[in-house]
């Protein structure tokens, strides 16, 4: 039962990733964190959250740690998403209210950093 429950969050966090990566293909901006953007992306999975792609990566490390059955993958956890915050969230941002100001600003009050 533990494994079916991790091949789910698993799935789950690849599903993510490729819907996300798609809107980024569809958009016809990058997807890399430090190239310039051209499009403000607010639709599928960025209309619940702006870094789907970052708990795609999230959901797929906690399904490895439901399939590894053990605490210690649950302490690095935590500590990858704070990495992924402090490295990647936190300048993105500044980039992006940067680039679209006022536009990115309310689309930041409306939709949720993570979830």
């Amino acid at each position: 039962m533990r494994v079916v429950c991790a091949a789910f969050v698993i799935a789950a966090g690849v599903g993510l990733n490729l819907w996300a990566d798609a809107q980024f293909k569809r958009a016809s901006t990058t997807v890399k964190p430090f190239e310039p953007t051209t499009a403000l992306i607010e639709s599928g999975p960025f209309s619940f959250s702006r870094h789907p792609m970052y708990l795609g990566m999230l959901l797929i490390m906690s399904g490895i740690a439901l399939i590894l059955g053990s605490l210690s993958p649950w302490v690095i956890i935590p500590l990858f998403a704070w990495q992924l915050s402090r490295r990647f969230v936190d300048p993105e941002e500044r980039k992006l209210e940067a680039s679209f100001g006022e536009r990115y600003r309310e689309y930041k009050n409306r939709v949720r950093c993570w979830l």
